[in-house]
Protein backbone atom coordinates (compact mmCIF):
# COMPACT_ATOMS: atom_id res chain seq x y z
CA UNK A 1 0.00 0.00 0.00
CA UNK A 2 1.54 3.53 -0.70
CA UNK A 3 1.67 6.35 1.93
CA UNK A 4 -0.72 8.23 -0.39
CA UNK A 5 -3.60 5.33 0.43
CA UNK A 6 -2.55 4.87 4.06
CA UNK A 7 -3.33 8.37 4.69
CA UNK A 8 -5.95 8.40 2.55
CA UNK A 9 -7.57 5.35 4.68
CA UNK A 10 -6.10 7.13 7.85
CA UNK A 11 -8.50 10.65 7.29
CA UNK A 12 -11.30 8.28 6.54
CA UNK A 13 -11.01 6.32 9.19
CA UNK A 14 -10.59 9.69 11.89
CA UNK A 15 -12.97 11.74 9.88
CA UNK A 16 -15.65 10.05 8.43
CA UNK A 17 -17.72 13.61 7.06
CA UNK A 18 -14.24 14.33 5.13
CA UNK A 19 -13.98 10.16 4.21
CA UNK A 20 -17.58 10.97 2.65
CA UNK A 21 -15.82 13.78 0.06
CA UNK A 22 -12.67 11.21 -0.62
CA UNK A 23 -15.11 8.68 -1.69
CA UNK A 24 -16.39 12.05 -3.81
CA UNK A 25 -13.16 12.68 -5.49
CA UNK A 26 -10.86 11.08 -8.20
CA UNK A 27 -7.85 9.28 -6.95
CA UNK A 28 -5.04 12.35 -7.66
CA UNK A 29 -1.82 12.68 -7.21
CA UNK A 30 -0.93 16.75 -7.17
CA UNK A 31 2.41 17.28 -8.99
CA UNK A 32 5.30 19.73 -7.59
CA UNK A 33 7.02 21.68 -9.67
CA UNK A 34 10.44 20.78 -8.72
CA UNK A 35 11.83 24.33 -9.73
CA UNK A 36 15.03 25.54 -8.21
CA UNK A 37 13.74 26.97 -4.34
CA UNK A 38 14.14 30.92 -5.40
CA UNK A 39 12.01 30.65 -8.41
CA UNK A 40 9.46 28.37 -6.14
CA UNK A 41 9.47 31.41 -3.67
CA UNK A 42 9.07 34.18 -6.32
CA UNK A 43 6.39 32.20 -8.44
CA UNK A 44 4.32 31.87 -4.72
CA UNK A 45 4.57 36.37 -4.47
CA UNK A 46 3.20 36.39 -8.09
CA UNK A 47 0.47 33.93 -6.53
CA UNK A 48 -0.42 36.05 -3.45
CA UNK A 49 -4.42 36.84 -3.64
CA UNK A 50 -4.77 35.39 -7.25
CA UNK A 51 -6.63 33.00 -8.62
CA UNK A 52 -4.46 30.30 -10.63
CA UNK A 53 -4.74 30.95 -14.00
CA UNK A 54 -3.77 34.89 -13.58
CA UNK A 55 -0.72 34.20 -11.96
CA UNK A 56 0.53 32.04 -14.35
CA UNK A 57 -0.24 34.52 -16.77
CA UNK A 58 1.75 36.98 -14.64
CA UNK A 59 4.54 35.00 -14.09
CA UNK A 60 4.93 33.47 -17.54
CA UNK A 61 5.42 37.80 -18.63
CA UNK A 62 8.35 37.72 -15.46
CA UNK A 63 9.74 34.83 -17.43
CA UNK A 64 10.60 36.93 -19.97
CA UNK A 65 12.58 39.31 -18.54
CA UNK A 66 15.54 36.93 -18.12
CA UNK A 67 17.50 34.88 -21.38
CA UNK A 68 16.79 31.44 -21.58
CA UNK A 69 14.43 31.86 -18.53
CA UNK A 70 17.58 31.44 -16.12
CA UNK A 71 15.90 33.67 -12.91
CA UNK A 72 19.00 33.73 -10.30
CA UNK A 73 19.09 36.24 -7.14
CA UNK A 74 21.44 38.47 -8.56
CA UNK A 75 19.70 39.04 -12.23
CA UNK A 76 16.57 39.63 -10.14
CA UNK A 77 18.46 42.71 -8.84
CA UNK A 78 19.81 43.87 -11.60
CA UNK A 79 16.00 44.67 -13.21
CA UNK A 80 14.64 48.16 -13.18
CA UNK A 81 11.42 47.74 -10.42
CA UNK A 82 9.66 49.27 -13.28
CA UNK A 83 10.49 46.12 -15.62
CA UNK A 84 8.95 43.88 -13.17
CA UNK A 85 6.03 46.29 -12.25
CA UNK A 86 4.73 46.33 -16.30
CA UNK A 87 5.02 42.74 -16.01
CA UNK A 88 1.36 43.50 -14.22
CA UNK A 89 2.50 42.93 -10.88
CA UNK A 90 1.52 45.04 -7.48
CA UNK A 91 4.38 47.47 -6.86
CA UNK A 92 4.01 45.75 -3.15
CA UNK A 93 5.32 42.20 -5.04
CA UNK A 94 7.87 43.69 -6.72
CA UNK A 95 9.54 45.10 -3.25
CA UNK A 96 8.82 41.69 -2.24
CA UNK A 97 10.72 40.10 -4.71
CA UNK A 98 13.51 42.52 -4.80
CA UNK A 99 13.96 41.65 -0.84
CA UNK A 100 13.42 38.39 -1.59
CA UNK A 101 16.63 38.42 -4.51
CA UNK A 102 18.83 40.67 -2.28
CA UNK A 103 18.08 38.58 1.24
CA UNK A 104 19.17 35.38 -0.56
CA UNK A 105 21.85 37.21 -2.50
CA UNK A 106 23.41 38.22 1.01
CA UNK A 107 22.56 34.61 2.56
CA UNK A 108 20.58 36.22 5.19
CA UNK A 109 18.25 33.56 4.18
CA UNK A 110 20.22 30.37 3.26
CA UNK A 111 17.04 28.22 0.87
CA UNK A 112 19.60 25.37 0.50
CA UNK A 113 19.13 25.02 4.49
CA UNK A 114 15.41 24.95 4.46
CA UNK A 115 15.32 21.03 3.58
CA UNK A 116 17.01 20.63 6.79
CA UNK A 117 14.43 22.47 8.71
CA UNK A 118 11.29 22.00 10.88
CA UNK A 119 8.45 23.39 9.65
CA UNK A 120 7.88 26.03 11.93
CA UNK A 121 11.34 27.12 11.71
CA UNK A 122 11.19 27.33 7.80
CA UNK A 123 8.68 29.57 8.28
CA UNK A 124 10.64 31.97 10.60
CA UNK A 125 13.21 32.08 8.06
CA UNK A 126 10.66 32.69 4.77
CA UNK A 127 8.82 35.22 6.76
CA UNK A 128 12.33 37.47 6.82
CA UNK A 129 11.34 38.23 3.94
CA UNK A 130 9.18 41.60 3.15
CA UNK A 131 5.97 40.27 1.88
CA UNK A 132 6.51 36.69 2.66
CA UNK A 133 3.42 35.99 5.39
CA UNK A 134 2.60 32.64 7.29
CA UNK A 135 0.74 31.61 4.18
CA UNK A 136 3.25 31.88 1.58
CA UNK A 137 5.49 29.61 3.61
CA UNK A 138 2.93 27.39 4.02
CA UNK A 139 2.37 26.94 0.36
CA UNK A 140 6.34 26.56 0.07
CA UNK A 141 6.07 23.72 2.63
CA UNK A 142 3.15 21.86 0.53
CA UNK A 143 4.13 22.50 -2.65
CA UNK A 144 8.05 22.67 -2.79
CA UNK A 145 9.39 21.14 0.48
CA UNK A 146 6.38 18.38 -0.13
CA UNK A 147 5.51 18.35 3.71
CA UNK A 148 2.68 15.92 4.84
CA UNK A 149 1.30 17.66 7.67
CA UNK A 150 0.86 21.22 6.88
CA UNK A 151 -2.65 23.03 7.47
CA UNK A 152 -2.97 26.41 6.20
CA UNK A 153 -5.49 27.41 8.74
CA UNK A 154 -5.09 31.35 7.26
CA UNK A 155 -6.61 29.96 3.52
CA UNK A 156 -9.52 31.11 2.64
CA UNK A 157 -10.69 28.25 0.45
CA UNK A 158 -9.88 25.69 3.61
CA UNK A 159 -12.08 27.76 5.62
CA UNK A 160 -14.48 27.58 2.99
CA UNK A 161 -14.85 24.04 2.08
CA UNK A 162 -14.84 23.34 5.78
CA UNK A 163 -17.77 25.35 6.09
CA UNK A 164 -19.23 23.47 3.39
CA UNK A 165 -18.43 19.80 4.25
CA UNK A 166 -19.40 20.35 8.18
CA UNK A 167 -22.44 22.44 7.53
CA UNK A 168 -21.82 25.20 9.21
CA UNK A 169 -23.31 28.76 9.72
CA UNK A 170 -20.65 30.91 9.20
CA UNK A 171 -17.20 30.86 7.82
CA UNK A 172 -14.92 29.20 10.54
CA UNK A 173 -12.24 31.70 12.23
CA UNK A 174 -8.98 30.64 11.46
CA UNK A 175 -8.83 29.22 15.47
CA UNK A 176 -11.92 27.19 14.85
CA UNK A 177 -10.36 26.07 11.21
CA UNK A 178 -6.95 24.91 13.12
CA UNK A 179 -8.94 22.85 15.49
CA UNK A 180 -10.95 20.62 13.43
CA UNK A 181 -7.28 20.45 11.45
CA UNK A 182 -5.65 18.71 14.54
CA UNK A 183 -7.77 15.86 13.65
CA UNK A 184 -6.39 14.86 10.32
CA UNK A 185 -2.58 15.13 11.37
CA UNK A 186 0.02 13.90 10.52
CA UNK A 187 -1.45 14.03 6.78
CA UNK A 188 -2.61 17.34 7.04
CA UNK A 189 -1.52 18.48 3.67
CA UNK A 190 -3.13 15.89 1.67
CA UNK A 191 -6.83 16.63 3.81
CA UNK A 192 -6.00 20.11 2.37
CA UNK A 193 -6.19 18.94 -1.08
CA UNK A 194 -9.62 17.06 -0.73
CA UNK A 195 -10.67 20.40 0.74
CA UNK A 196 -9.79 22.42 -2.12
CA UNK A 197 -11.04 20.12 -4.21
CA UNK A 198 -14.57 19.94 -2.71
CA UNK A 199 -14.86 23.38 -3.83
CA UNK A 200 -15.46 21.86 -7.56
CA UNK A 201 -18.40 19.18 -6.72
Amino acid sequence: MSNYELAQKYLQKVDPILGKIIHQIPPFAYKVKKDEAFIKLVDEIVGQQLSGKVADVIFARFLTLFPNKEITPEKVLKLEDQAIRDVGMAWSKVRSIKDLALKVSNKEVILEKLEELKDEDVIAELTKVKGIGRWTAEMFLMFHLERPDIFSHGDYGLRKAIKNIYNLKELPTQEEAEKISQQWSPYRTLASQYLWRSLDL
